[in-house]
């Protein structure tokens, strides 16, 4: 009989401890997008200033200008939300405010007298540090979901994890190759 409770305590303590660790990866989740929302957040401060240095001297690219102001609007709208749902299209969307950032980088490069603006410079450089930024707190997150969904994965982390809220977060993976691939300027004018 005795056998029987050290059994039954060393079965409740191992299920504590793994309540325990799906609980600390899900907060660690938690601090990950956090820090994707801080370099986000810094990122979407910086598109107004260029964007206005860019009008300038960039009439012709209008429709691009108008898509990264729609684009940064809907991204600043739904930073701080940490819904699965909501974080796929957020996500999505980031992903396409960052290819056409790139866009505008590489377009801007037609324009000589854009390229010698002081200010676009330091925004250029701004922005090439924020998406460095972004970068590593994409892996930093998509680290955290991975451990989380290796130990909700095995049992009995599911039931755990359902005890615990921890739900499924969707990874934030770099961009697709087409997304990631060199801009052609010319074809842009």
């Amino acid at each position: 009989m005795t056998g029987l409770w050290i059994v039954a305590i060393a079965l409740c303590v191992v299920l504590y401890l793994w309540y325990a660790a799906i609980v600390t990866r899900r907060n660690r989740v938690g601090e990950a997008l956090g820090g994707i929302d801080a370099q986000l957040t810094q990122r979407h401060d910086l598109i107004p200033n260029m964007l206005a240095i860019a009008k300038r001297f960039m009439a012709h690219e209008h429709d691009l200008i108008a898509e990264i102001t729609a684009l940064r609007a809907q991204g600043a709208a739904a930073v701080g939300g940490s819904d699965p749902a909501g974080l796929s299209a957020r996500f999505a969307t980031e992903e396409r405010l960052g290819a056409d950032l790139r866009r505008l980088m590489a377009v801007a490069e037609n324009y000589p007298a854009l390229q010698s603006q002081a200010p676009m410079l330091e925004a250029q450089h701004a922005l090439m540090e924020t998406e460095t930024n972004i970068a590593a707190a994409r892996r930093s997150y998509n680290a955290a979901v991975t451990d989380l969904r290796n130990a909700a994965q095995i049992f009995p982390g599911p039931l755990l994890a359902a005890l615990a809220g921890a739900g499924t977060m969707p990874p934030f993976y770099e961009s697709t190759a087409e997304a990631r691939a060199p801009v052609d300027a010319g074809a842009l004018l």
